[in-house]
């Protein structure tokens, strides 16, 4: 202490005197021969003498900072925990004299400071909190704070491990955003991920301070859109939305969603990698419901910043693009393919995506990713594990985007065809109603029509195949996409995909034969909601009626005949084959009945809805001929149980007109002889015993357009082909069971 004081005595004189070079050379003997010397009583001496010197000094000690400093900070190193507080100490007195003048030196005290905030004695750390406390005051009073020169150290210290070093840096980010003066804001790219994994720390006042910091950040950000750099900051909230910490990922969710609600379609670039972020959480169970109910409004928010006019963009700026750099002084949005997303486009304004857009375009050109957007799609489709509001999402994602971008989507369309269609296996209906629903925009969107080719040339044409009926509506896309041109959903455009999808429907029902028993009806009942329910029964009879697998097509036809004749959905088609009365209606029974011909009880059937009475008795007249097997006869005591149905009310109120429908009562009959003496067989006695009159079944001439006769040599041709393949298979078994005998 007295050479303390002598030396400010000493450094006193000099001051009053302004002898700058003994006042420097007074420092340097305190620091070489005793700060940095290696006796420990004059190394402690040293930063005594060195503290007393910057008191000494006053206001000019700014002069000499950098020899006062730098030999102080050396001790901050000392392997003596007591050296190291005496640093701390002198350090203390001198920041405390010089004030603003320190911060020119702000990084390496800093840098001294964070090292001790981690020291394992309890009085270095004491000390250290105080020195702390001061150099935050000096900061938080001045606006002298260089903190560009300061933001690389703090970018490279966030990512330490030690708790104490983590917990200093977020007391300091707190302080810098509580400063008017300091626009840390901008600097926030380069800080961002830190302070994420800073919040995954294990001590839960860290993670408290981390909340709190990235909170105030949050808070910036919602005031003052235009100056954030949204774009450069994408892919890190990417990348911890994916965190298993759940409260990083909570977090990082709530980011994204306040940029995609603020930046906008700024935010587009990044839809692929936003998309595999959040796509999954949609699955989440109860446990991670906030996840679950954010991930789903930023969802919700991306895919409203897909527009009709993302599928022009690309045609309309290759048009109007100069061969040569573009004249736009704002940086293009890159792709997230691009390094760490550097880019450094910032929102234009707040509101919603597509006002951003509008109010920005001249400003900012925005390209959709189609491409990353769908194979993200694809793979999160192909993979079994997700779980089923992921599915439903993706099948959303896909519909919404053949609506928006009809003409960049078709581009995709044969690769996303085969998992479309395996997705109808899929064990949730609601799943399989959004796959169908896409599945039904891409056959019969105008976008996907091949110009000069009909469907049948783009999807395994078939010689002599029956042309489809297509309701007439002009097929020209519109500027807006293929929802431009509205029309009545039963009457839409059918395009070179429909028939493709009919047969590969077929395909699959016919290799899986489990699908077609459990979900076959209703996934054709509503495809014959989002289809035109005609072309649906007229590409399948066609496809059916060259079907190699007789066994299939016999149970798909009989499918086909009990949603025909039951569901609600069908009730316009019934009444359009009631009558026959159009040579459409001719034409599309025509078609139906060479395939129905498949199985013998549904052609019957489909002559009974058509009112083909006539023609039914000459059918079963030829059922004597046929194999009558059980399975047979269970088709008939169905089609007896059928007849009772509503759907069949004005049959049976035409018994009372015997005179004109005298071959309505034979073929009843005819049925009644076929039938064992079961259960159907007293259901339809007791029906035709309440026929008024038995005498009048007399002949009555019937007149049609229709060539009956042809129709009975094909029904001849088809049932003695089911002949041959049923004596073909009994033989092969035959043989089988010789070979296991022997």
């Amino acid at each position: 202490n007295k050479a303390a004081g002598m030396e400010m005595g000493l450094v006193r004189e000099f001051v009053a005197q302004n002898n700058t070079s003994q006042i420097k050379h007074v420092i340097q003997i305190l620091s070489q021969e005793f700060a940095l010397s290696q006796h420990p009583h004059s190394r402690k001496g040293g930063l005594i003498g060195l503290a007393a010197c910057s008191i000494a000094l006053g206001k000019d000690s700014g002069l000499y900072l950098k020899e006062l400093i730098e030999p102080v900070l050396t001790c901050f190193n000392d392997a003596d925990s007591r050296l190291r507080y005496y640093a701390c100490e002198a350090l203390y007195n001198i920041v405390k004299v010089a004030r603003g003048s320190v911060l020119p030196h702000f990084n390496v005290l800093f840098d001294g400071l964070s090292k001790l905030a981690a020291d394992p004695d309890p009085n270095v750390k004491s000390g250290s909190e105080l020195l702390d406390r001061l150099l935050k005051d000096i900061v938080t009073e001045s606006n002298q704070f260089d903190l560009v020169g300061f933001i690389p150290l703090l970018r490279e210290r966030i990512y330490s491990n030690n708790q104490y070093a983590r917990q200093f840096i977020i007391s300091w980010i707190l302080v810098l955003e509580s400063v008017p003066d300091i626009n840390l804001l901008d600097y926030l790219p380069e800080i961002l991920d830190g302070l994420f994994q800073i919040l995954g720390d294990n001590s839960k006042e860290i993670r408290k301070m981390c909340e709190v910091a990235l909170g105030e950040f949050l808070k910036e950000i919602k005031k003052n859109p235009p100056s954030v750099k949204f774009a450069e900051m994408a892919n890190i909230l990417v990348i911890h939305c994916q965190a298993a910490d759940d409260l990083i990922q909570l977090t990082a969710m709530c980011w994204m969603r306040e940029f995609i609600q603020l930046a906008g379609r700024v935010m587009l670039p990044y839809s692929s990698g936003i998309l595999t972020a959040v796509l999954p959480c949609l699955s989440y169970d109860d446990r991670k419901k906030n996840i679950k109910e954010v991930a789903n409004v930023c969802n919700q928010s991306l895919m409203k910043l897909v527009i009709p006019e993302d599928d022009e963009m690309d045609e309309a700026k290759q048009a109007t693009a100069p061969p040569a750099e573009p004249a736009s002084e704002e940086p293009v949005p890159e792709p997230e393919a691009a390094s760490g997303g550097e880019s450094k486009v910032t929102a234009c304004g707040t509101g919603s995506g597509e006002e951003l857009f509008t109010s920005c375009s001249e400003r900012i050109q925005v390209t959709l990713n189609l491409d990353g957007i769908v194979q993200v799609l694809d793979c999160h489709l192909h993979d079994t594990s997700i779980g089923m509001m992921t599915r439903i999402a993706v099948l959303k994602w896909l519909y919404h985007l053949y609506i928006k971008t009809p003409r960049k989507m078709f581009r995709h369309t044969d690769s996303l065809f085969p998992i479309l269609l395996r997705t109808l296996s899929d064990e949730s209906d609601e799943v399989i109603l959004k796959d169908l629903e896409v599945l039904a925009e891409i056959a019969s969107s105008p976008a996907g029509q091949t110009e000069g080719h009909g469907p049948s040339e783009t999807a395994d044409p078939r010689p002599g195949q029956v042309e489809l009926h297509i309701p007439g509506r002009n097929s020209q896309l519109s500027a807006s996409g293929a929802k431009g041109l509205e029309c009545s959903p039963s009457t839409p455009t059918m395009n070179s995909y429909f028939y493709k999808f009919m047969i590969n429907l077929l395909k699959r029902f016919s290799s899986e034969r489990k699908l077609l028993e459990t979900r076959g009806a209703f996934i054709i009942r509503q495809l014959c909601l989002l289809l035109n329910a005609e072309n649906i029964f007229h590409s399948m009879a066609d496809i059916l009626l060259r079907e190699e697998d007789l066994k299939f097509a016999s149970t798909m036809v009989h499918t086909l005949n009990t949603i025909l004749l039951t569901s609600s959905e069908l009730f316009q088609l019934r009444n359009q084959l009631k009558d026959l009365r159009t040579p459409e209606s001719r034409n599309l029974f025509c078609c139906l009945y060479r395939s129905w011909c498949h199985n013998p009880v549904t052609t019957v059937s489909l002559c009974f809805l058509t009112q083909n009475y006539k023609h039914a008795y000459d059918l079963i007249q030829k059922f004597g001929d046929l194999e009558v097997t059980v399975d047979f006869l269970t088709e008939v005591d169905k089609l007896v149980q059928l007849i009772e149905c509503p759907i069949f009310t004005y049959l049976r109120l035409q018994l009372l007109d015997m005179k004109n429908n005298p071959y309505l009562i034979k073929a009843l009959y005819g049925l009644l002889m076929l039938l064992p003496q079961s259960s159907a067989f007293q259901l339809l006695s007791h029906r035709l015993q309440c026929v008024p009159n038995p005498e009048l079944m007399q002949s009555a001439s019937s007149a049609s357009n229709i060539d009956y006769t042809e129709l009975l040599q094909h029904f001849d041709k088809v049932q003695h082909k089911h002949l041959e393949a049923r004596h073909q298979r009994a033989g092969r078994a035959e043989q089988l069971e010789r070979r296991g005998v022997l």
